[in-house]
């Protein structure tokens, strides 16, 4: 079904003008100063933007739906992270895939293909997590890569023992990388470090969440950038750093591309919006606000956003990864180690980059698109995301940037069972969201009705 966007502001990363959008068979057709209805087909559907801002979909280069975790699994499918997903303004989303250490890499990639396929709901691409890379695992990396369209590895420098890399086999990848013109997207820690001082933790009688932060502090994340990027200027690959968390680490960034390694960085909103204070909150609360990297000092923000504003930071992702509080959070009251990571965001992400970066003065409008969408549209080749213009995928937010409206677990799509920022008063909401041309979520509510909508995009590597 057709569809016609009229008077409202569109919002690029390089461009703010006023037009009308036309849609047709998926893809954005016509942009033009004024576009007359009457010469259009019958059952085009319109939709007065006037007094709005018109944003390419917006992407989320960093999300855990499917997720394995000392015996249970994030709490989110594919269905309920895409609806989600989707009224918060995002469009497509990258997920990571992360096998288990005897895991076949193909079969991982299998496994999280088939819980995807027919049930999001909006268009994603993945990760290929790496945790092995002996002969076999290499060969099925290789065809992952040019036989299946996943133009980005997955690499772990933390969670001894289960998820971590070693030097050798992280050296030979990033070569490997290179020659594919794959990317490798970086967990940046000391995973040796970390695993010490939690023992260290532990034995003394320090076990609640609270010593989450302690156990891996911003001196850990910044040597794991500091490694990530020796070793990408060693072998020429490209590299990025998910879930930046810190000035410390952000000024390891800032020096590795300033001496030309090719190296993006990554912010999440967790990072951007809270602060450690919140993982020591008492009764246990804490534990929902345990994610890896920690929340830091409050003192990190200002320098997290000036990096954005500045262009060290490319992206903005959530690292959503949804664990009830009730149930699955609770399995790490004994034992910090044991409490499920993450602080699910994958709906409220747009809302507060909105809210505390463009209205709070920090970023501008332009900054806004290229960090929640057109960056990650650009370093992950998610070919037609990322922008507004005739060819491209009509992926459209209209978003009112005056609606007021709180956080809250009554309201949020995600299955898991609080919200992180619940009771915040936001201003600025994805009115009206498009996937390919259809409208799948209106004033706040999901109005997509067809199950699987959503597709694999499959990606050229770049990065040679």
């Amino acid at each position: 079904m057709p569809l016609l966007i009229q008077n409202g502001r569109i919002i690029t990363a390089e461009a703010d003008y006023h037009a009308d959008i036309y849609c047709a068979d998926e893809q954005i057709t016509r942009i033009e100063e004024s576009i007359d209805p009457t010469t259009l087909p019958d059952d085009t559907v319109a939709i007065d933007a006037t007094g709005r801002y018109v944003f390419p979909g917006f992407i989320d280069p960093h999300v855990h739906v499917h997720l394995p975790f000392m015996g249970t699994f994030a709490k989110d499918d594919h269905e309920s992270a895409s609806r989600a997903a989707i009224v918060g303004g995002t469009t497509a989303y990258i997920e990571m895939v992360c096998p288990a250490p005897d895991q076949e890499p193909m079969d991982a990639f299998n496994e999280w293909q088939s819980k995807a396929q027919g049930n999001s709901h909006c268009d994603y691409s993945f990760h290929m997590g790496v945790v092995r890379f002996d002969e076999q695992a290499r060969q099925q990396l290789r065809s992952i890569v040019t036989d299946h369209g996943i133009a980005s590895f997955k690499v772990f420098m933390a969670y001894k023992g289960a998820l971590d890399i070693s030097d050798e086999n992280l050296f030979d990848l990033l070569t490997m990388g290179k020659e594919l013109g794959v990317i490798t997207t970086a967990h940046c820690e000391n995973a040796t470090a970390i695993d010490s001082m939690q023992r260290k933790l532990l034995g003394e009688g320090k076990t609640g969440p609270e010593w989450h932060e302690p156990s891996r502090p911003v001196q850990v994340e910044a040597e794991g950038v500091h490694h990530l990027a020796t070793f990408a200027e060693l072998t020429g690959a490209h590299v990025y750093a998910v879930h930046t968390s810190c000035a410390a680490a952000i000024d390891e960034a800032r020096a590795a591309q300033a001496r030309g390694v090719k190296l993006w960085v990554e912010s999440v909103i967790p990072h951007l919006a809270l602060d450690h204070t919140y993982a020591e909150q008492p009764e246990y609360e804490g534990a929902k606000f345990v994610m890896s990297p920690p929340l830091r000092d409050r003192s990190n923000h200002d320098p997290l956003w000036a990096a954005l504003a500045s262009g060290v930071t490319s992206t903005v992702g959530t690292d959503h990864a949804p664990f009830d509080f009730h149930g699955q959070k609770d399995m790490g009251k004994d034992d910090f180690t044991r409490i499920p990571n993450g602080i699910p965001s994958i709906q409220e992400r747009v809302d507060l980059l909105y809210n505390l970066g463009v209205r709070a003065g920090r970023i501008d409008l332009h900054t806004f698109v290229r960090a929640a969408s057109t960056n990650a549209a650009q370093i992950f080749g998610l070919k037609g995301k990322g922008t507004i213009t005739v060819g491209a995928d009509a992926d459209i937010v209209v978003y009112d940037p005056e609606y007021r409206h709180t956080l809250s677990v009554k309201t949020q799509q995600s299955s898991v069972d609080y919200n992180a920022f619940e009771g915040w008063e936001l201003t600025g909401r994805s009115e009206i969201v498009t996937v390919r041309g259809k409208v799948m979520a209106r004033d706040g509510a999901f109005v997509g009705n067809e199950a699987g909508r959503g597709r694999l995009i499959e990606r050229t590597p770049t990065h040679f």
